[in-house]
């Protein structure tokens, strides 16, 4: 049964997705998993060639959601201390002190985590599985809206590293950021000569009650079983496909799961249905295949196999 016009969720909803379509033109999709993901509690790897508002759809989500914002540009000489903190001794106290890092924060944007060696990236595994943060054997609890949104550059750019496939399984979606249509692109050069190249102010909608309660919301919405089946028909279809050489795990239908009952929050409805599933099942999946060599030759990608998934799958009735 769909939710009911005067559900509290509703209106706040609309106002965040309003606040954000109103900052990010042209990205309608972007916007759409930006926002479901937060509301599975999940964190966002955005994916893009520079100058394609990654970093602005961050800020303006972290403004919308009221939410602490920190920036971290990632670069090869980063260090894991330069992003979890690190103890300094202070004399004057003849003690040690924690100086915080960058990552106590609730909404952390790793800007090009790829341009930085694997070492420094597997100082966020903690803090995104756990939202928490241990140093020195002492375990730091993160805000319970810690939020990770995180931006790379495609591979092929220079001076990228691939992430592990254990930090990008810490990303619940990984979203392709494309280029906007020609009318959306008119419009952001509008509004930049309009404002005299100032950044559009995004104005907080939601506080912090408001936004567990979604949070909520999204978890308890009902699944029925044959939604369930088809999540997991859906997950052992990509182990089955001769192309590709590891599919989707166990936890990777948690995932998908979890983003589907968020987009049916997000969409107003009590229910999953395939659609949701559907509907999220590209972004939390294509960065959870590995394809064999020759069909990387044949240039075949993951969102290939996951749209003759979706295709070979039956849907239920």
């Amino acid at each position: 049964m769909t939710t009911s016009p005067s559900s509290p969720a509703l209106p706040a909803l609309e106002r965040l997705l309003r606040s954000l379509h109103g900052a990010v033109l042209g990205q309608p999709h972007v916007v759409a998993d930006l926002v479901t993901a937060f509301l599975a509690r999940g964190h966002v790897l955005l994916e893009g060639v520079p100058g394609v508002a990654k970093t602005l759809t961050a800020r303006s989500m972290a403004s919308a959601l009221g939410l602490d914002f920190t920036r971290v540009q990632f670069t090869p000489d980063l260090m894991p201390s330069d992003i979890l903190g690190t103890h300094v001794f202070r004399p004057q106290e003849g003690a040690f002190h924690l100086v915080k890092g960058p990552i106590f924060t609730e909404l952390l944007v790793a800007d090009e985590i790829n341009r930085t060696p694997p070492k420094t990236q597997a100082a966020l595994l903690e803090a995104m599985e756990e939202r928490q943060v241990t140093l020195d054997g002492t375990t730091h609890t993160l805000p319970p809206h810690f939020f990770v949104v995180a931006t790379q550059n495609p591979l092929e750019l220079e001076g990228t590293y691939p992430l592990p496939e254990a930090q990008l399984d810490r990303f619940l979606m990984r979203v392709r950021v494309g280029y906007p249509p020609p009318e959306a692109e008119l419009d952001m050069v509008r509004a930049f000569h309009q404002r005299h190249g100032r950044a559009a102010v995004v104005e907080r909608v939601l506080d912090a009650a408001t936004l567990t309660q979604l949070q909520e919301r999204a978890a308890s919405v009902a699944c029925d079983e044959s939604v369930l089946s088809y999540t997991v028909r859906l997950i052992r279809e990509t182990r089955a496909n001769p192309r590709v050489r590891l599919g989707a795990s166990p936890r990777s239908a948690q995932a998908l799961l979890a983003a589907a009952k968020a987009r049916a929050a997000l969409q107003g409805s009590d229910f999953v249905t395939p659609d949701d599933v559907k509907a999220v099942c590209p972004s939390v999946l294509n960065h959870r295949l590995l394809l064999k060599a020759e069909a990387e030759v044949e240039g075949l990608t993951a969102d290939d196999v996951l749209r003759q998934t979706l295709e070979r799958v039956q849907v239920p009735r």
